[in-house]
């Protein structure tokens, strides 16, 4: 199994406990577009306690990626899941993390 593999196999496994019924493909697509990140252990994880990484996820892939203008919005969709994914899990994984923002947003189709 690639190194690739593993992180969507590990992913995959730990996006359950938060959406038991993920859209699997479009967590791989996801995964796959954040390129090397994924296997550096600090980039791989999104700290919601830190504002600026949370600035960096809403500049970067909500406006850029998504599309997403609306700063309101942003926020409002980066609190959510952060509380969907939880204060006590420790792993907030950049590709779950982006995954449920596709899919609050329902940009989909931007994987298509």
């Amino acid at each position: 199994m690639s190194k690739l593999q593993e992180k969507i196999a590990l992913y995959k496994e730990k996006i359950k406990a938060i959406e038991p019924n993920f859209d699997a493909e479009l967590l791989e697509k996801v995964t796959k577009g954040l390129g090397p990140s994924i296997y550096n252990k600090d980039a791989e994880s999104v700290s919601c306690s830190n504002k600026d990484e949370l600035d960096r996820v809403k500049k970067n892939f909500i406006k850029k990626k998504l599309g997403i203008e609306d700063e309101e919005m942003a926020d409002k969709a980066v609190k959510e899941v952060c509380e969907q994914m939880g204060s006590s899990n420790r792993n907030k994984y950049r590709a779950i993390f982006y995954y449920l923002l596709v899919k609050k947003f329902g940009k989909e189709d931007i994987y298509a």
